[in-house]
């Protein structure tokens, strides 16, 4: 997993309340596990129209956003289903950032094991974002300070430690777990010594 310290970045504006799961990657283009692939597919009731055409203006496909690493949403982001494919699609798309007033619990969580920071802010201070992403002004996010600077101004953010680790280090649950090599190896040296039939 791509390690997280510190982007500097414009931002995509889109602060719509309440977008799920399913409106980031509709259902039908779940049958892969490849984590590949969905990018093309991300929000695409807000980018497309029935027909197949570009939405004309939509923030996601112009110039004016064109690079941006920071997804500015709005509360209650990443509601609806469990879906891993879900933080698939917005990396493929570029984010690595994405800030909102709230997140649904699991969509976090989906997040962070795929090496994107979710950045939970005041209802104030995410309009401000909005609107500084709109002007075009550069955003920097600092997990290691916990804040999120633009301009002059400089919002702190909570975040949970371990979550915090993880992202710094690159390393999901499994690489976390490696990481205690030593104390898994002596647990097994002892459970053979105490268990032998277990390993016959």
């Amino acid at each position: 997993m791509e390690k997280f310290t510190k982007i500097t970045s414009i931002a995509t504006p889109f602060p719509r309340a309440n977008i799920d799961t399913d409106i980031i990657i509709p259902a039908q283009h779940l049958k892969s596990v490849k984590r590949t692939g969905f990018g093309a597919h991300a929000f695409e009731s807000i980018r497309y129209n029935s027909d197949g055409s570009r939405v004309e203006g939509n923030v996601f496909d112009g110039d004016r956003y064109k690079g941006a690493h920071i997804l500015i949403a709005g509360d209650n982001f990443g509601c609806g289903s469990s879906r891993e494919h879900a933080p698939w699609a917005i990396g493929e798309m570029g984010y690595r950032c994405i800030i909102a007033p709230s997140f649904a619990d699991i969509f976090a969580g989906n997040c962070i094991k795929n090496g994107i920071l979710t950045v939970a802010l005041p209802q104030a201070d995410v309009d401000a974002l909005v609107i500084a992403a709109e002007a075009g002004h550069a955003i920097t996010v600092d997990l290691n300070t916990q804040t999120v600077a633009c301009e002059n101004a400089l919002y702190r953010f909570d975040f949970n430690p371990t979550h915090k680790d993880m992202l710094i280090e690159g390393l999901d649950e499994i690489g976390q777990t490696l990481r205690s090599r030593g104390a898994i190896s002596d647990f097994e040296t002892k459970q053979k010594m105490m268990t032998p039939w277990l390993y016959r």
